[in-house]
């Protein structure tokens, strides 16, 4: 999933969109848009193995926003 929006243009790694090889570093900020929202988060930790739990995954960052977008009206 998340390759299929980085190569969709969804993705943003401190203002630069970003492409699924992109390494991160603790303290990037990262744009998600989907649709209609945006959700924004910060790097507070990398994994130390590939394979992460999900309880432990919400500890690697932290959410900065998370709004939703006005809907763009349909000519």
């Amino acid at each position: 999933m998340a390759q299929a929006l980085c190569d969709g243009g969804m993705v943003s790694v401190n203002g630069v969109r970003a492409k699924s090889s992109r390494a991160l570093a603790v303290g990037d900020e990262i744009n998600l848009r989907r649709r209609n929202h945006l959700l924004t988060v910060r790097v507070l930790a990398l994994p130390a193995t590939r394979q992460t739990s999900r309880s432990d995954a919400s500890s690697l960052y932290e959410i900065l926003s998370d709004v939703i977008l006005a809907e763009e009206p349909l000519d």
